[in-house]
């Protein structure tokens, strides 16, 4: 008990306002009258709907006129592939297996849907032995003949 000073008085600081008392017009009112250095900023559309504002880029973004979007199969290539596969006594499914791809991808092809991967209209044209891609879309592949040394 000798270690406790009871002449000893500690106080405990009282914390500052918080950020919503102290944006308050009272808060700011009385720190003006004890003197005290106030920043006042005014945020730049605060408290509005600015998202539908018309701009510049806007306006810019209006008058282009190019359409941006993915080349897709022509149907002329899915016409193509359908004879071949038609001419070789395959269905879609069988196809579809034949190359390791799903079936409903060459459906897509056939009816112009497909984005073209140059790795499938490979495998398509080697299954169906017709050419896909160039100019001369549905002419027979020609077979790779070996080099001879």
């Amino acid at each position: 008990m000798a270690e406790s000073d009871w002449d000893t008085v500690t106080v405990l600081r009282k914390k500052g306002p918080t950020a919503a008392q102290a944006k308050s017009k009272q808060a700011i009112n009385a720190a003006q009258r004890r003197g005290e250095d106030l920043e006042t900023t005014k945020k730049w559309s605060a408290g509005q709907n600015k998202q539908h504002l018309v701009t510049r880029n806007t306006a810019k973004l209006d008058r282009e006129t190019e359409e941006l979007h993915h080349q897709r199969v022509s149907l002329d290539v899915g016409k193509v592939i359908q004879l071949g596969r038609q001419n070789n006594g395959l269905t879609q499914k069988d196809l579809a297996t034949k190359i390791n791809e799903k079936p409903q991808i060459i459906a897509d092809y056939e009816c112009g849907k497909a984005i073209p991967n140059n790795q499938v209209m490979g495998k398509i044209e080697r299954a169906i032995g017709l050419k896909l891609r160039g100019k001369e879309i549905g002419l027979p592949v020609d077979p790779i003949v070996p080099k001879k040394k």
